[in-house]
């Protein structure tokens, strides 16, 4: 018999008591706001609601925020074991998330957080507000729309088993180390794909460098330079007017935007247009096989987005699209490009300006090696195989992380729920 089943055993063989989060609070209530302008480097700590979504986890003990708590007109506090909850949020099924709080310092709540003030347990009462049973009482009656919202009332409704301290204890004791198991896992499994990922680019770039081609498994001593304007035909494209309905609503057709170049092969696009939007907005639509690049985006600063297409295909402004001429391997040109990309991005960025983008006419003229079409397929063959165990991986670890994580939330919810004591 495990610890908990004895302590269970002794202390309440009846079953356990379920109360309101109203019946156990010494207190609770709501943040006072605080502004995405008001957040500074040092100052108090404090906990912006979106925080608790975005960065915390069941508990935390240093807040990644502060403020200058001179310049705010209303102050809401809070301190080692309290519990927050957010009661602004995008998600019915996530509203009210909460963490608990085990630091030492004294912090400041901002607004649409509520702060629960307790005796209890606080891991004990984040890991059980976090329960399946616990999550559907909070999203009772909440409508699904832009944004969700709870409040005090609803927060004092929440009904959750109260075991003896020395219970909710050895729960958490149990839950920390599934959690820190799980964790590490995690980083296990991530560290993982970003090895074979960085292993992939580096032998991707090595080849594509063709110094080690010459006497190698792929034989080849001469090294072709050619302009990538004279890979084939390069175009842009355009928005159809989203004024029009016609033109996107039931769209079948792939319309890329720099939001879709992600990965090295597209599978589809985000957004799609109609027939109609084709033919009355002259739309080009591209073939099957086409290589685009994106040329105008906030993510040019650090990245030269790359990505071929296996599907018709049009494009918006943001992005041009290759169409490669005889001789020239489409997948072949997009290896490339991602291999030179860096150097690419760097020698074309455009300086100024609202939005970064590169000077097309100046990657035009950036040359990259091109062999024969035979020694083209034949790296074709080797990354692609090379990618493919990439992707594989990409796929097959973070589903794994995801079944670890079923298995977690499985465990916790069965530790958490117990027989309800008999009414006296």
């Amino acid at each position: 018999m495990s610890k908990l089943d004895e302590l269970i055993r002794e202390l309440c063989p009846d079953g356990v008591e379920y109360k309101t989060l109203g019946e156990i609070a010494v207190d609770i209530y709501r943040g006072a706001g605080i502004t995405r302008d008001q957040v500074t480097v040092d100052g108090t700590p404090c906990v912006r609601y979106g925080e608790i979504y975005t960065t915390y986890g069941v508990w935390f003990d240093k807040c990644v925020s502060h403020t200058d708590e001179a310049k705010l007109t209303s102050k809401k506090y809070f301190e080692y074991g309290d519990v927050l909850f957010a009661i602004t949020g995008e998600s019915v099924d996530d509203i009210a998330k909460c963490c608990a709080y085990i630091g030492h310092e004294k912090c400041l709540a901002g607004g649409d957080i509520v702060v629960l003030k307790h005796n209890q347990d606080p891991k004990y009462l984040s890991y059980v507000l976090a329960t399946t049973d616990a999550r559907q009482q909070k999203s009772k009656g909440k409508v699904k729309s832009k944004v969700v919202h709870s409040s005090v009332p609803a927060i004092r409704e929440i009904k959750v088993p109260i075991p003896p301290i020395e219970i909710q204890r050895e729960i958490v004791r149990i839950l920390d180390d599934y959690t820190e198991n799980i964790v590490e896992l995690q980083n296990q499994l991530t560290a993982e794909i970003t090895a074979r990922q960085k292993q992939y680019e580096f032998y991707r770039d090595k080849l594509l460098t063709f110094d080690v081609l010459r006497g190698g498994t792929i034989d080849f001593d001469r090294e072709i330079l050619c302009r990538i304007a004279d890979l084939g035909k390069w175009s842009g494209g355009k928005t159809p007017s989203m004024a029009e309905k016609k033109y996107w609503e039931s769209g079948t057709i792939p319309w890329v935007s720099s939001k879709d170049v992600k990965q090295p092969i597209l599978s589809d696009t985000i957004d799609h247009i109609t027939n109609a939007a084709v033919d009355e907005a002259s739309m080009t639509v591209y073939p099957a096989g086409s290589v685009a690049i994106v040329t105008r985006s906030g993510i040019l600063r650090h990245t030269f987005p790359v990505t071929y297409i296996p599907f018709e295909t049009t494009v918006n402004q943001d992005i041009k699209i290759l169409v490669t001429k005889e001789g020239i391997s489409s997948r072949y040109v997009s290896h490339a490009l991602q291999a030179y990309g860096e150097s690419i991005r760097r020698t074309t960025k455009k300086q100024g300006g609202t939005v970064d983008s590169l000077d097309f006419q100046k990657v035009l003229a950036y040359k990259i090696p091109v062999p024969p079409l035979d020694v083209q397929n034949r790296i074709v063959n080797v990354l692609d195989n090379f990618e493919k165990i990439c992707s594989d991986l990409n796929i097959g670890l973070p589903a794994e992380i995801e079944a670890r994580q079923k298995q977690y939330e499985y465990y916790r919810d069965k530790l958490l729920t117990f027989k309800e004591v008999a009414a006296t």
